[in-house]
């Protein structure tokens, strides 16, 4: 067995023998996946299978955030339609198994756009076509009616644009580790500007090229993953965000690789006009979806970085979050002046 940072593999296998009898076939054995930034994800398997093993951070867990159970409900909800997630195998909700709430699910053996030697495979054909895979995903997962997926109690939808500020807010509060002015005036101004709310549908959170799984030939999206912050909302929030990741991209910024649109992938424009071709939504407010993908962002990045000073993260790549947060501050600053 290999020690494994957040997880007790001998409880693991007791949990699963009782949970899936006569599922595993031996010695449980696994290793970190490395890529996520927040929750954890280690390959597991007994010799003969595997599966995805998902759970919080180790530290600096905020109350509403990295939730399990709410991230193994949608991804079940979701199995089986045309949205392509790993098959769920069981959740556990006792935290003296492993320390926190976690669950396995399906391992899908699909490739992530993120390193060099997968990036030298694609062309600007390919890459130009799984820009457009992604966004056809992203418009086919909005199309599907929570009542439909059995998920329509899964957030609340009225006042969900405020909300999501305030909360967000909040979690800067809970993760800062140096106050910042400009964060509040964002914050203002968002909170001023806020847009009337499209019909809501089930929004993942966290959309990009690099949480979705490719398949072998790169033709195809085998799965979407990482879905810890999924709820009932806005979906315009998802076409923001997934404009800053692109963004940042096209520069080559900390949290992406180089995607460029000189390499093929798509500018954040163009993935504006196919989700807008897709779906039909006026994307007229568009700017401030943006600016609140940054603020996100940047909340997010500060609570990474305060993971990584308690010396809480596992994995390499986490020096650069802390210096990025003003950056993307003034980023959500500069698309709240083009409102």
């Amino acid at each position: 067995m290999t020690a494994l940072p957040g997880v007790d593999v001998e409880a693991l296998e007791r949990w699963l023998d009782g949970a899936c009898p006569g599922l595993r076939s031996g010695p449980l054995d696994g290793a970190v996946i490395a890529g996520g930034k927040s929750n954890l994800t280690y390959r597991i398997t007994d010799g003969t299978r595997t599966w995805a093993l998902r759970r919080p951070p180790l530290a600096h867990v905020l109350p509403t955030a990295h939730d399990m159970a709410r991230e193994f409900r949608v991804i079940t909800a979701l199995h089986g339609t045309d949205v392509p997630v790993p098959g769920p195998v069981a959740f556990c909700a006792d935290v003296t198994v492993m320390g926190a709430p976690f669950y396995l699910m399906q391992f899908v053996d699909g490739l992530v756009l993120d390193g060099a030697e997968i990036l030298a495979r694609v062309d600007a054909a390919v890459a130009r076509r799984c820009c457009e895979k992604l966004v056809d995903t992203l418009v086919a997962l909005h199309r599907h009616s929570p009542d439909g997926l059995g998920l329509a109690d899964f957030g609340r939808p009225n006042g969900f644009l405020a909300r999501q500020v305030r909360r967000w807010s909040a979690q800067w509060q809970a993760s800062q580790t140096s106050p910042r002015a400009e964060l509040d005036r964002v914050v203002e101004r968002l909170t001023a500007t806020l847009p009337e709310q499209g019909v809501p549908t089930v929004v993942h959170g966290d959309y990009r090229l690099t949480n979705v799984l490719f398949g072998p030939d790169l033709t195809e999206i085998a799965a979407v993953v990482d879905w810890e912050m999924a709820t009932i909302g806005d979906p315009l929030t998802d076409v923001g965000l997934l404009v800053v990741y692109q963004t940042l991209a096209a520069e080559g910024n900390f949290v992406m690789p180089h995607l460029s649109p000189q390499r093929g992938f798509l500018a954040p424009g163009q993935f504006v006009a196919r989700y807008a071709a897709g779906s039909g939504c006026d994307l007229s407010r568009l700017p401030w979806y943006v600016a609140f993908g940054y603020f996100k962002l940047a909340v997010v990045a500060e609570g990474i970085h305060h993971r990584f000073l308690q010396g809480a993260t596992v994995g390499e790549g986490f020096a650069d979050f802390g210096p990025a947060v003003p950056e993307l501050l003034d980023a959500a600053a500069r698309c709240l002046d083009e409102e």
